[in-house]
């Protein structure tokens, strides 16, 4: 199956070397560019992507309000059936004040636009697996923030926000850490585990022995259970919970 990606960066330059990047792929192919953000809603609205790679940085729409409002779904029309575009942020700017809100939102990945091409073909199919790929530097600097630097291990009693103001941006916009809507099951618990870990969902298949379906099942019903909208979200969760490193039953 082809995976059908949306380009949106205000530099024509930019868009161009992205495109070059997606076209020696054999499953990918770039449906549409857009140059700003009120063009990348209605080239999605249009050509139904799979996936948008987009900047934070846009004029008239930054991305961040991009990737809300295509996290949330294009509604339906005469000829498409209602469409959750996957979003992977694609930027020079690993501010926090730009990832924490573009992960809460929904996106599906955030890479920096110096990360190179592996990484960024890697995200693509990532989305499109419902996996979640996101620069290492920023991975670490996340569960580390959210975790308020402890390590694994240490449990929480409930909810919070972790982290300083910055910009116009309160600790309100960081991902809390999540406290489980319902208990996870043993296999959950060692799931979310390895996600925390960075794994994906075909790594966890091969740990474990089922299919990658069944993996990616389990991950929705981890999310569901969290309340969260995303793989960061189960990562902060078993970070704080200490999910990370144990001994699997029968090891």
């Amino acid at each position: 199956m082809t995976i059908r990606v949306l380009v949106a960066d205000d530099q024509e330059m930019v868009r161009r070397g992205l495109r070059r990047i997606l076209a020696n792929q054999p499953d990918i192919e770039v449906v549409g560019e857009a140059a700003d953000g009120v063009a990348a809603l209605e080239a999605a609205r249009v050509l139904r992507p799979d996936v948008a790679l987009v900047d934070i940085r846009m004029p008239r729409m930054d991305g961040l309000e991009v990737t809300r409002r295509l996290a949330e779904g294009i509604p339906a029309d005469g000829t498409h059936p209602e469409t959750r575009v996957r979003v992977v942020v694609v930027t020079t700017f690993d501010l926090d004040e730009y990832v924490y809100p573009a992960l809460r939102y929904g996106a599906a990945g955030f890479l920096l636009k110096r990360s190179g091409a592996t990484l960024l073909v890697e995200a693509v199919r990532a989305a499109m697996a419902g996996d979640s790929l996101i620069s290492p530097s920023i991975t670490v600097r996340l569960l580390q923030h959210v975790t308020g630097n402890r390590p694994a291990g240490k449990h929480s009693t409930g909810t919070r926000s972790v982290g300083r103001r910055t910009g116009d941006r309160t600790a309100t916009d960081r991902p809390t850490v999540p406290r489980a809507l319902e208990a996870l099951t043993e296999r959950e618990t060692e799931i979310a585990g390895q996600v925390g870990e960075g794994k994906t969902n075909a790594d966890i298949a091969r740990d474990l022995f089922i299919s990658a379906g069944t993996v990616k099942t389990h991950v929705a019903s981890i999310q569901r259970k969290l309340g969260v909208r995303n793989r960061v979200g189960i990562a902060v969760h078993a970070w704080e919970m200490g999910y990370l490193g144990r001994e699997r039953p029968g090891w």
